[in-house]
């Protein structure tokens, strides 16, 4: 560990994050993530491109106007338009992407070194003209020659004109040894230096950490990795690491990291690998009998940290490997007892569905038990009808029956699909009962078998206050499948 100091984090997840493919944020869903990342602590919140397009200059400004506490930039290269749209959105820094590796000099802006140079001096100096905080980004800086490097870096230091110097590995060919050597070399500037790291190689939380302890001041994340082809270095990996395992602390507010990354994956629909580090489902979930046993005796047997830190909570999950003490423990958070047999059937029935490759929810786990232990349990809720109209000009619509608590209801819902159709018709027929406060935290399909006439299996993770749930419905038709297993969860949390 090394002595304590800190790092300042400049989150990019509405600038480098959205260029994930596939990702196109609003304005107000912009203004959202920042806010949230505001909360979160984050010092720097590089807020998009200004030059893009009306509708990025509206969400900058509308960061801008928020009132957060964030220093707020906006990207921008080195071109006279790029950063009157910039300043014109009233940012605090403008983040001027100068190319500095031959290739990008001679191949891209087709000029020579000095030209760039004066370039990137130029318009470091026009911005600082206008009033406003600079940083040079040093795109594919990795790649460059390091003596034109230092050099361009010492020049614009030692004429006060920046802010931040930022070294950038555009295509992530960085390695920690690597980095360690760079930075050490850079860290003699009287100018703080900047960490953007890519994750094309799976080390840009490790070069970014290489480079904190190296001697960069602040370092470029996205939220759950977010960004182009591998993504960025994680913010939520790279200050969990730097504070927990080296010492080295910020601003952030760790137990505002999970509720963070579950923002941005909900509003970019961006899913989260299962196995990704801290944030992933299975990060803090334990299947195996023995894993079970002794997280069950002390939590750090097979935990690195509390997840509470990080805002989680662990989970046991049941499958082929569960044992008996996460058995035990599942009936006894369900308030129902039961002797050894009882207890060996159960077990050995989620362990016989695990050997067949079914993922066995939450709902299974609680049908399994009604079925050996005989427990007759009241469905609130029944589906006794559903029909979906949907075609090329009309909006998918979905009308539902449903009995809950002994009365019938029926509704009707619109949606961008016949699944999300169904969904709302379901939200608004419950709408006037007690079941209005479940939020729908995840939905997954896949098909089992092939062909058109394929089954599906649309697993859904559901909540309602801390508690959580998952559930799993199966049928040829995508939507009943969706309602089943909606259907099923919201039993199992009213219940």
């Amino acid at each position: 560990m090394v002595e304590s100091r800190t790092v300042k984090i400049l989150d990019t997840t509405l600038r480098d994050g959205e260029q994930t493919p596939g990702v196109s944020l609003t304005p107000e869903q912009k203004l959202q993530i920042a806010r949230q990342l505001d909360i979160l602590g984050v010092d720097i919140i590089e807020a998009g491109t200004a030059i893009i397009s009306e509708g990025e200059q509206r969400a900058i400004k509308s960061i801008v106007k928020a009132g957060l506490r964030a220093e707020i930039s906006s990207f921008a290269r080195l071109l006279r338009g790029d950063i009157d749209a910039a300043i014109d959105c009233d940012v605090d820094t403008v983040n001027l992407v100068a190319p500095v590796s031959d290739d990008h000099i001679k191949k891209k802006l087709k000029i020579d070194r000095e030209t760039l140079r004066r370039m990137t001096m130029e318009a470091a100096e026009y911005v600082k003209g206008h009033g406003l905080k600079v940083e040079i980004s040093a795109e594919d800086a990795s790649r460059a020659d390091m003596a034109f490097l230092k050099s361009l870096f010492t020049e614009l230091s030692d004429a006060g004109v920046v802010d931040r110097l930022c070294f950038c590995d555009t295509v992530g060919v960085l390695y920690p040894e690597r980095t360690k050597e760079i930075f050490s070399a850079l860290s003699d500037l009287n100018t703080p230096i900047s960490a953007h790291c890519h994750n094309d190689f799976g080390l840009a939380t490790a070069n970014s950490i290489a480079a904190v302890l190296a001697g960069a001041q602040v370092v470029h994340v996205t939220v759950n990795g977010m960004g182009e082809r591998a993504g960025n270095a994680s913010l939520e990996e790279v200050v969990t690491a730097l504070d927990l395992l080296y010492g080295v602390k910020s601003g952030i507010v760790k137990e505002k990291l999970y509720e963070t990354s579950r923002l941005v994956r909900n509003v970019t629909k961006m899913p989260v690998a299962p196995n990704k580090p801290l944030m992933g489902d299975n990060a803090f979930t334990h299947e195996s009998g023995m894993h079970v046993h002794g997280t069950l005796a002390d939590t750090s047997l097979y935990e690195p940290m509390d997840p509470e830190l990080i805002g989680r909570k662990r989970r046991f999950a049941f499958g082929k490997h569960t044992g008996r003490a996460s058995v035990k423990m599942a009936l006894e958070e369900m308030g129902i007892t039961a002797d050894d047999s009882g207890m060996e059937k159960i077990l050995s029935k989620v362990k016989e569905l695990g050997d067949k490759g079914k993922l066995v929810t939450d709902s299974d786990f609680q049908a399994i038990v009604d079925d050996i232990l005989h427990i007759e349990r009241k469905e609130r809720i029944k589906l006794l009808d559903l029909s979906v109209v949907s075609g090329k000009n009309v909006y998918p619509t979905a009308s539902i029956r449903l009995e809950i608590d002994g009365e019938d209801k029926v509704e009707a819902g619109v949606g961008v699909g016949p699944v999300d159709a169904a969904l709302n018709a379901l939200r608004k027929a419950m709408s006037g009962s007690e079941m209005n406060d479940l939020r729908l935290e995840e939905y997954h399909v896949d098909a089992i078998t092939g062909g058109t006439d394929a089954l599906v299996n649309v697993v859904v993770k559901m909540s309602r206050g801390d508690r959580a749930i998952t559930a799993s419905g199966i049928s040829e038709d995508i939507v009943l499948a969706s309602m089943h297993a909606m259907i099923k969860g919201i039993n199992r949390l009213y219940s």
